[in-house]
Protein backbone atom coordinates (compact mmCIF):
# COMPACT_ATOMS: atom_id res chain seq x y z
CA UNK A 1 0.00 0.00 0.00
CA UNK A 2 1.45 3.34 -1.04
CA UNK A 3 1.52 6.30 1.29
CA UNK A 4 0.76 9.89 0.36
CA UNK A 5 1.92 11.63 3.52
CA UNK A 6 4.04 14.20 1.73
CA UNK A 7 1.21 15.21 -0.61
CA UNK A 8 -1.28 15.45 2.25
CA UNK A 9 1.06 17.60 4.31
CA UNK A 10 1.74 19.91 1.40
CA UNK A 11 -1.96 20.29 0.70
CA UNK A 12 -2.56 21.48 4.25
CA UNK A 13 0.39 23.84 4.00
CA UNK A 14 -0.85 25.14 0.66
CA UNK A 15 -4.36 25.82 1.95
CA UNK A 16 -2.91 28.40 4.35
CA UNK A 17 -1.71 30.61 1.50
CA UNK A 18 -3.22 29.33 -1.79
CA UNK A 19 -7.00 29.61 -2.10
CA UNK A 20 -8.44 26.11 -2.34
CA UNK A 21 -4.99 24.64 -1.86
CA UNK A 22 -4.60 23.93 -5.59
CA UNK A 23 -3.84 26.19 -8.55
CA UNK A 24 -6.85 24.97 -10.56
CA UNK A 25 -10.16 23.92 -9.01
CA UNK A 26 -10.20 20.84 -11.23
CA UNK A 27 -7.25 19.29 -9.38
CA UNK A 28 -8.81 19.37 -5.93
CA UNK A 29 -11.04 16.33 -6.45
CA UNK A 30 -8.29 13.69 -6.66
CA UNK A 31 -8.55 10.96 -4.02
CA UNK A 32 -7.17 10.06 -1.56
CA UNK A 33 -5.50 13.47 -1.94
CA UNK A 34 -4.35 15.81 -4.68
CA UNK A 35 -0.86 14.60 -5.56
CA UNK A 36 2.22 16.81 -5.45
CA UNK A 37 4.65 16.01 -8.23
CA UNK A 38 8.40 15.93 -7.69
CA UNK A 39 9.40 15.28 -11.32
CA UNK A 40 8.33 13.52 -14.50
CA UNK A 41 9.96 12.09 -17.60
CA UNK A 42 8.51 10.19 -20.51
CA UNK A 43 5.28 8.60 -19.27
CA UNK A 44 6.39 8.36 -15.64
CA UNK A 45 5.36 10.88 -12.96
CA UNK A 46 7.03 10.83 -9.53
CA UNK A 47 5.34 12.34 -6.50
CA UNK A 48 6.93 13.84 -3.39
CA UNK A 49 6.45 10.56 -1.51
CA UNK A 50 8.62 8.69 -4.00
CA UNK A 51 5.72 6.95 -5.75
CA UNK A 52 5.96 6.49 -9.51
CA UNK A 53 3.00 6.31 -11.90
CA UNK A 54 2.39 5.49 -15.54
CA UNK A 55 0.64 8.68 -16.60
CA UNK A 56 -2.56 8.69 -18.65
CA UNK A 57 -3.66 12.13 -17.49
CA UNK A 58 -0.81 13.89 -19.32
CA UNK A 59 -1.34 17.21 -17.52
CA UNK A 60 -5.03 17.14 -18.57
CA UNK A 61 -4.02 16.79 -22.20
CA UNK A 62 -1.03 18.94 -23.21
CA UNK A 63 1.80 16.42 -22.79
CA UNK A 64 1.34 14.63 -26.10
CA UNK A 65 5.11 13.96 -26.33
CA UNK A 66 5.25 12.82 -22.72
CA UNK A 67 7.09 14.69 -19.97
CA UNK A 68 10.45 16.42 -20.32
CA UNK A 69 10.83 15.38 -23.94
CA UNK A 70 14.56 15.92 -24.62
CA UNK A 71 14.15 17.52 -28.04
CA UNK A 72 11.32 19.78 -26.94
CA UNK A 73 13.30 20.75 -23.83
CA UNK A 74 16.33 21.66 -25.96
CA UNK A 75 14.24 23.81 -28.29
CA UNK A 76 12.67 25.61 -25.33
CA UNK A 77 16.05 26.11 -23.68
CA UNK A 78 17.47 27.59 -26.87
CA UNK A 79 14.53 30.01 -27.08
CA UNK A 80 14.98 31.02 -23.44
CA UNK A 81 18.59 31.96 -24.11
CA UNK A 82 17.48 34.39 -26.82
CA UNK A 83 15.00 36.13 -24.52
CA UNK A 84 11.70 35.01 -23.03
CA UNK A 85 9.34 37.61 -24.40
CA UNK A 86 9.91 40.95 -26.07
CA UNK A 87 6.63 42.77 -26.47
CA UNK A 88 7.90 42.99 -30.04
CA UNK A 89 7.56 40.75 -33.06
CA UNK A 90 10.00 37.97 -33.90
CA UNK A 91 10.52 35.36 -36.59
CA UNK A 92 9.03 32.59 -34.47
CA UNK A 93 5.57 34.14 -34.87
CA UNK A 94 5.84 34.08 -38.66
CA UNK A 95 7.26 30.55 -38.70
CA UNK A 96 4.55 29.16 -36.44
CA UNK A 97 1.72 30.93 -38.25
CA UNK A 98 3.07 29.59 -41.54
CA UNK A 99 3.11 26.05 -40.16
CA UNK A 100 -0.40 26.32 -38.73
CA UNK A 101 -1.80 27.62 -42.02
CA UNK A 102 -0.07 24.71 -43.73
CA UNK A 103 -1.39 21.90 -41.50
CA UNK A 104 -4.87 23.10 -40.47
CA UNK A 105 -7.26 22.70 -43.42
CA UNK A 106 -9.56 25.56 -42.39
CA UNK A 107 -6.75 28.08 -41.83
CA UNK A 108 -6.17 31.04 -44.12
CA UNK A 109 -4.75 33.00 -41.19
CA UNK A 110 -4.19 32.38 -37.49
CA UNK A 111 -4.09 34.32 -34.26
CA UNK A 112 -1.97 33.31 -31.26
CA UNK A 113 -3.08 33.43 -27.63
CA UNK A 114 -2.25 31.84 -24.30
CA UNK A 115 -4.98 29.39 -23.30
CA UNK A 116 -7.94 27.52 -24.71
CA UNK A 117 -10.31 29.80 -22.82
CA UNK A 118 -8.75 32.87 -24.45
CA UNK A 119 -8.97 31.31 -27.90
CA UNK A 120 -12.67 30.60 -27.45
CA UNK A 121 -13.29 34.14 -26.21
CA UNK A 122 -11.68 35.55 -29.34
CA UNK A 123 -13.52 33.17 -31.67
CA UNK A 124 -16.84 34.27 -30.18
CA UNK A 125 -15.88 37.94 -30.46
CA UNK A 126 -14.90 37.51 -34.10
CA UNK A 127 -18.16 35.70 -34.83
CA UNK A 128 -20.29 38.46 -33.39
CA UNK A 129 -18.34 41.16 -35.19
CA UNK A 130 -18.47 39.30 -38.50
CA UNK A 131 -22.19 38.53 -38.44
CA UNK A 132 -23.50 41.53 -36.53
CA UNK A 133 -25.49 39.07 -34.40
CA UNK A 134 -25.14 38.18 -30.72
CA UNK A 135 -26.45 34.74 -29.75
CA UNK A 136 -24.33 31.59 -29.55
CA UNK A 137 -25.46 27.97 -29.74
CA UNK A 138 -23.50 25.51 -27.61
CA UNK A 139 -24.22 21.97 -26.45
CA UNK A 140 -24.81 20.02 -23.26
CA UNK A 141 -21.69 18.23 -22.05
CA UNK A 142 -19.21 20.29 -24.08
CA UNK A 143 -16.54 22.39 -22.40
CA UNK A 144 -15.21 25.61 -23.91
CA UNK A 145 -13.24 27.13 -21.07
CA UNK A 146 -14.23 28.99 -17.98
CA UNK A 147 -15.01 32.51 -19.20
CA UNK A 148 -18.36 33.88 -18.07
CA UNK A 149 -19.64 34.22 -21.62
CA UNK A 150 -19.65 30.45 -22.30
CA UNK A 151 -19.13 28.55 -19.01
CA UNK A 152 -22.30 26.61 -18.26
CA UNK A 153 -22.73 23.94 -15.59
CA UNK A 154 -20.41 21.04 -16.38
CA UNK A 155 -21.29 17.51 -15.23
CA UNK A 156 -17.96 16.00 -14.24
CA UNK A 157 -16.78 14.59 -10.89
CA UNK A 158 -13.57 16.60 -11.10
CA UNK A 159 -15.32 19.86 -11.96
CA UNK A 160 -16.27 20.77 -8.42
CA UNK A 161 -18.38 23.88 -9.03
CA UNK A 162 -22.11 23.43 -8.83
CA UNK A 163 -24.76 25.06 -10.94
CA UNK A 164 -26.63 27.97 -9.38
CA UNK A 165 -30.01 29.40 -10.24
CA UNK A 166 -29.59 31.98 -13.00
CA UNK A 167 -33.28 32.47 -13.59
CA UNK A 168 -32.77 30.75 -16.96
CA UNK A 169 -33.07 26.99 -16.73
CA UNK A 170 -31.67 26.52 -20.23
CA UNK A 171 -28.26 27.99 -19.42
CA UNK A 172 -27.26 27.19 -15.83
CA UNK A 173 -23.99 28.95 -14.92
CA UNK A 174 -20.90 26.91 -14.15
CA UNK A 175 -20.07 28.67 -10.90
CA UNK A 176 -21.22 31.29 -8.44
CA UNK A 177 -19.97 34.77 -9.18
CA UNK A 178 -21.06 34.85 -12.79
CA UNK A 179 -23.20 37.80 -13.84
CA UNK A 180 -26.86 37.00 -14.23
CA UNK A 181 -26.58 38.34 -17.77
CA UNK A 182 -23.38 36.55 -18.73
CA UNK A 183 -25.15 33.64 -20.43
CA UNK A 184 -28.14 35.55 -21.75
CA UNK A 185 -26.90 35.11 -25.33
CA UNK A 186 -26.24 31.37 -24.99
CA UNK A 187 -28.67 28.81 -26.41
CA UNK A 188 -27.96 25.37 -24.93
CA UNK A 189 -28.93 22.36 -27.05
CA UNK A 190 -28.50 18.57 -27.01
CA UNK A 191 -25.61 17.44 -29.21
CA UNK A 192 -25.94 14.89 -32.00
CA UNK A 193 -29.59 15.93 -32.44
CA UNK A 194 -30.08 17.25 -35.98
CA UNK A 195 -33.76 18.06 -35.46
CA UNK A 196 -33.08 20.24 -32.40
CA UNK A 197 -30.28 22.10 -34.15
CA UNK A 198 -32.26 22.64 -37.34
CA UNK A 199 -35.35 23.87 -35.50
CA UNK A 200 -33.32 26.32 -33.43
CA UNK A 201 -31.42 27.75 -36.39
CA UNK A 202 -34.60 28.07 -38.43
CA UNK A 203 -36.33 29.94 -35.60
CA UNK A 204 -33.44 32.09 -34.34
CA UNK A 205 -30.99 32.19 -37.24
CA UNK A 206 -31.30 35.96 -37.61
CA UNK A 207 -29.99 36.35 -34.04
CA UNK A 208 -27.33 33.60 -33.89
CA UNK A 209 -23.73 34.63 -34.50
CA UNK A 210 -22.06 31.27 -33.92
CA UNK A 211 -22.48 27.59 -33.28
CA UNK A 212 -19.58 26.27 -31.18
CA UNK A 213 -19.00 22.55 -30.81
CA UNK A 214 -16.35 20.03 -29.94
CA UNK A 215 -16.00 17.81 -33.05
CA UNK A 216 -15.89 14.82 -30.68
CA UNK A 217 -17.50 15.11 -27.24
CA UNK A 218 -14.21 14.26 -25.54
CA UNK A 219 -14.93 15.73 -22.12
CA UNK A 220 -18.19 13.82 -21.72
CA UNK A 221 -17.77 10.25 -22.86
CA UNK A 222 -15.56 10.64 -25.93
CA UNK A 223 -18.77 10.45 -27.93
CA UNK A 224 -18.45 10.51 -31.71
CA UNK A 225 -20.63 12.67 -33.93
CA UNK A 226 -23.36 10.63 -35.52
CA UNK A 227 -22.91 10.01 -39.26
CA UNK A 228 -23.74 13.20 -41.13
CA UNK A 229 -24.19 15.33 -38.01
CA UNK A 230 -21.20 17.65 -38.42
CA UNK A 231 -21.89 17.84 -42.15
CA UNK A 232 -25.45 18.97 -41.43
CA UNK A 233 -24.16 21.46 -38.86
CA UNK A 234 -21.89 22.90 -41.54
CA UNK A 235 -24.73 23.03 -44.08
CA UNK A 236 -27.14 24.77 -41.70
CA UNK A 237 -24.65 27.33 -40.42
CA UNK A 238 -23.77 28.30 -43.99
CA UNK A 239 -27.45 28.60 -44.88
CA UNK A 240 -28.20 30.99 -42.02
CA UNK A 241 -24.95 33.01 -42.14
CA UNK A 242 -23.76 31.63 -38.82
CA UNK A 243 -20.09 31.15 -37.98
CA UNK A 244 -19.22 27.52 -37.26
CA UNK A 245 -16.54 27.21 -34.56
CA UNK A 246 -15.03 23.80 -33.88
CA UNK A 247 -13.31 23.78 -30.50
CA UNK A 248 -10.26 21.58 -31.03
CA UNK A 249 -8.40 22.46 -27.85
CA UNK A 250 -8.44 18.72 -27.05
CA UNK A 251 -8.64 17.11 -30.49
CA UNK A 252 -6.25 19.47 -32.26
CA UNK A 253 -2.89 17.78 -33.02
CA UNK A 254 -4.14 14.70 -31.14
CA UNK A 255 -6.39 13.11 -33.77
CA UNK A 256 -4.00 13.99 -36.57
CA UNK A 257 -1.83 16.89 -37.63
CA UNK A 258 -4.91 18.53 -39.15
CA UNK A 259 -7.03 17.92 -36.07
CA UNK A 260 -10.50 16.40 -36.06
CA UNK A 261 -11.76 18.72 -38.78
CA UNK A 262 -8.99 17.45 -41.04
CA UNK A 263 -9.72 13.86 -40.08
CA UNK A 264 -13.46 14.21 -40.71
CA UNK A 265 -13.20 16.45 -43.78
CA UNK A 266 -15.23 19.29 -42.23
CA UNK A 267 -14.24 22.90 -42.89
CA UNK A 268 -15.37 25.19 -40.07
CA UNK A 269 -15.13 28.97 -40.28
CA UNK A 270 -12.98 29.06 -37.15
CA UNK A 271 -11.14 26.47 -35.09
CA UNK A 272 -9.60 26.87 -31.65
CA UNK A 273 -6.45 24.95 -30.74
CA UNK A 274 -4.33 24.62 -27.60
CA UNK A 275 -3.20 21.94 -25.12
CA UNK A 276 -1.13 19.54 -27.27
CA UNK A 277 0.08 22.41 -29.48
CA UNK A 278 2.45 23.53 -26.72
CA UNK A 279 3.38 20.17 -25.24
CA UNK A 280 3.04 21.64 -21.75
CA UNK A 281 3.96 25.25 -22.60
CA UNK A 282 1.04 27.68 -22.55
CA UNK A 283 -0.11 28.53 -26.07
CA UNK A 284 -3.36 28.51 -28.01
CA UNK A 285 -4.72 29.96 -31.19
CA UNK A 286 -7.63 30.62 -33.48
CA UNK A 287 -7.43 29.64 -37.13
CA UNK A 288 -9.91 30.38 -39.87
CA UNK A 289 -11.03 32.18 -42.96
CA UNK A 290 -9.33 35.31 -44.25
CA UNK A 291 -12.70 37.07 -44.37
CA UNK A 292 -13.21 36.73 -40.64
CA UNK A 293 -9.55 37.33 -39.77
CA UNK A 294 -9.74 40.57 -41.77
CA UNK A 295 -11.57 42.03 -38.77
CA UNK A 296 -8.27 41.88 -36.89
CA UNK A 297 -6.28 43.05 -39.93
CA UNK A 298 -8.41 46.19 -40.07
CA UNK A 299 -8.41 46.60 -36.27
CA UNK A 300 -12.19 46.37 -36.06
CA UNK A 301 -11.69 43.57 -33.53
CA UNK A 302 -9.01 43.95 -30.88
CA UNK A 303 -6.87 40.98 -29.96
CA UNK A 304 -4.72 41.61 -26.91
CA UNK A 305 -2.35 39.68 -24.68
CA UNK A 306 1.04 40.60 -23.23
CA UNK A 307 2.53 37.12 -23.73
CA UNK A 308 0.85 36.21 -27.01
CA UNK A 309 3.31 34.58 -29.39
CA UNK A 310 6.28 34.76 -27.03
CA UNK A 311 9.52 33.07 -28.03
CA UNK A 312 9.13 30.13 -25.66
CA UNK A 313 5.60 29.21 -26.72
CA UNK A 314 6.28 29.53 -30.43
CA UNK A 315 9.47 27.48 -30.17
CA UNK A 316 7.58 24.75 -28.34
CA UNK A 317 4.75 24.68 -30.87
CA UNK A 318 7.15 24.59 -33.82
CA UNK A 319 8.96 21.64 -32.26
CA UNK A 320 5.68 19.81 -31.62
CA UNK A 321 4.50 20.19 -35.22
CA UNK A 322 7.87 19.13 -36.61
CA UNK A 323 8.10 16.02 -34.44
CA UNK A 324 4.53 14.93 -35.14
CA UNK A 325 5.00 15.22 -38.91
CA UNK A 326 8.10 13.03 -39.11
CA UNK A 327 7.91 9.81 -41.10
CA UNK A 328 4.56 10.88 -42.54
CA UNK A 329 3.06 11.18 -39.07
CA UNK A 330 3.90 7.62 -38.05
CA UNK A 331 3.43 8.43 -34.35
CA UNK A 332 -0.30 8.82 -34.91
CA UNK A 333 -0.65 5.24 -36.07
CA UNK A 334 1.39 4.02 -33.12
CA UNK A 335 -0.66 5.98 -30.56
CA UNK A 336 -3.99 4.98 -32.07
CA UNK A 337 -2.99 1.31 -32.23
CA UNK A 338 -2.00 1.33 -28.56
CA UNK A 339 -5.22 3.10 -27.56
CA UNK A 340 -7.27 0.57 -29.51
CA UNK A 341 -5.44 -2.33 -27.88
CA UNK A 342 -5.75 -0.90 -24.36
CA UNK A 343 -9.44 -0.12 -24.90
CA UNK A 344 -10.08 -3.67 -26.10
CA UNK A 345 -8.29 -5.11 -23.06
CA UNK A 346 -10.37 -2.97 -20.71
CA UNK A 347 -13.57 -4.17 -22.39
CA UNK A 348 -12.41 -7.76 -21.94
CA UNK A 349 -11.69 -7.11 -18.26
CA UNK A 350 -15.14 -5.59 -17.77
CA UNK A 351 -16.59 -8.86 -19.04
CA UNK A 352 -14.29 -11.25 -17.21
CA UNK A 353 -14.87 -9.49 -13.87
CA UNK A 354 -18.61 -9.18 -14.34
CA UNK A 355 -18.76 -5.38 -14.58
CA UNK A 356 -20.90 -3.51 -17.06
CA UNK A 357 -18.94 -0.80 -18.81
CA UNK A 358 -18.17 1.06 -22.01
CA UNK A 359 -14.94 2.39 -23.49
CA UNK A 360 -15.34 5.00 -26.25
CA UNK A 361 -12.08 5.58 -28.12
CA UNK A 362 -10.86 7.64 -31.05
CA UNK A 363 -7.19 8.17 -31.84
CA UNK A 364 -5.05 8.26 -28.68
CA UNK A 365 -7.89 9.29 -26.36
CA UNK A 366 -10.70 7.29 -24.77
CA UNK A 367 -13.33 7.52 -22.06
CA UNK A 368 -13.89 4.59 -19.71
CA UNK A 369 -17.12 4.38 -17.75
CA UNK A 370 -19.03 1.97 -15.52
CA UNK A 371 -22.51 1.91 -17.00
CA UNK A 372 -25.29 -0.62 -17.61
CA UNK A 373 -25.24 -0.19 -21.38
CA UNK A 374 -23.62 -1.78 -24.41
CA UNK A 375 -22.83 1.58 -25.97
CA UNK A 376 -22.95 5.29 -25.14
CA UNK A 377 -23.62 7.59 -28.09
CA UNK A 378 -25.57 10.43 -26.50
CA UNK A 379 -24.94 12.76 -23.58
CA UNK A 380 -28.11 11.68 -21.76
CA UNK A 381 -26.82 8.10 -21.87
CA UNK A 382 -23.42 9.20 -20.58
CA UNK A 383 -25.15 10.79 -17.59
CA UNK A 384 -26.27 7.33 -16.46
CA UNK A 385 -22.69 6.24 -15.71
CA UNK A 386 -21.61 5.35 -12.17
CA UNK A 387 -19.22 8.27 -11.69
CA UNK A 388 -18.62 7.40 -8.04
CA UNK A 389 -17.49 3.88 -8.88
CA UNK A 390 -15.09 5.19 -11.50
CA UNK A 391 -13.66 7.74 -9.04
CA UNK A 392 -12.96 4.84 -6.66
CA UNK A 393 -11.37 2.93 -9.52
CA UNK A 394 -9.07 5.90 -10.24
CA UNK A 395 -8.09 6.09 -6.57
CA UNK A 396 -7.22 2.38 -6.44
CA UNK A 397 -5.24 2.68 -9.67
CA UNK A 398 -2.84 5.02 -7.86
CA UNK A 399 -1.93 2.16 -5.52
CA UNK A 400 -1.13 0.08 -8.61
CA UNK A 401 1.12 2.81 -10.03
CA UNK A 402 -1.18 4.22 -12.70
CA UNK A 403 -2.33 7.85 -12.83
CA UNK A 404 -5.70 8.48 -14.48
CA UNK A 405 -8.08 11.41 -14.35
CA UNK A 406 -11.02 10.84 -11.96
CA UNK A 407 -13.63 11.57 -14.65
CA UNK A 408 -12.73 8.65 -16.94
CA UNK A 409 -10.86 10.44 -19.75
CA UNK A 410 -7.55 8.80 -20.73
CA UNK A 411 -4.79 10.16 -22.99
CA UNK A 412 -1.92 8.28 -24.60
CA UNK A 413 1.32 9.94 -25.68
CA UNK A 414 3.94 9.32 -28.34
CA UNK A 415 6.16 7.66 -25.70
CA UNK A 416 3.77 5.12 -24.23
CA UNK A 417 5.22 1.71 -25.09
CA UNK A 418 3.90 -1.86 -24.99
CA UNK A 419 5.40 -2.52 -21.57
CA UNK A 420 3.40 0.41 -20.19
CA UNK A 421 0.21 -0.93 -21.75
CA UNK A 422 0.87 -4.42 -20.37
CA UNK A 423 1.54 -3.07 -16.86
CA UNK A 424 -1.63 -0.99 -17.05
CA UNK A 425 -3.79 -3.97 -18.03
CA UNK A 426 -2.36 -5.90 -15.08
CA UNK A 427 -3.15 -2.97 -12.78
CA UNK A 428 -6.74 -2.74 -14.01
CA UNK A 429 -7.16 -6.48 -13.46
CA UNK A 430 -5.98 -6.06 -9.86
CA UNK A 431 -8.24 -3.06 -9.24
CA UNK A 432 -11.30 -4.78 -10.68
CA UNK A 433 -10.69 -7.63 -8.23
CA UNK A 434 -10.53 -5.15 -5.35
CA UNK A 435 -13.72 -3.42 -6.50
CA UNK A 436 -15.58 -6.75 -6.49
CA UNK A 437 -14.42 -7.43 -2.96
CA UNK A 438 -15.42 -3.99 -1.66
Amino acid sequence: MRTYTGSKERLQQSKKVLAGGVASTLRGSMKPTPLYAESASGVIVRDVDGNEYIDYMLAYGPSLLGHANPELTERIHSALQRGYTFGLQHDGEIELATQLVSVLPCADKVVLSGSGTEAVMLALRLSRAYTGKSKVVRFHGHYHGWSDSIFTSFPSPDMMQKATDSGNSLTPPGTKGMSENSLSDVILLPWNDVAALQATLEQHGDDIAAVISEPVMCNSGCIMPRPGYLEKMRELTEKYNIVLILDEVITGFRLGIGGAHGRFGIKPDLVTVGKALGGGIAISGVAGSKEIMALIDTEQVSHLGTLNGNTVSTAAALAIIEILQRNDGAVYGKMEGQAEALSASIRDLFTSHGFRGVVNQIGPVFHMMFIDRDEVSHFDEFQERNAGLYAKFAELMLDEGVLVRPNGLWYLSTVHEQNHIDATVTAIDQVFSKLKEA
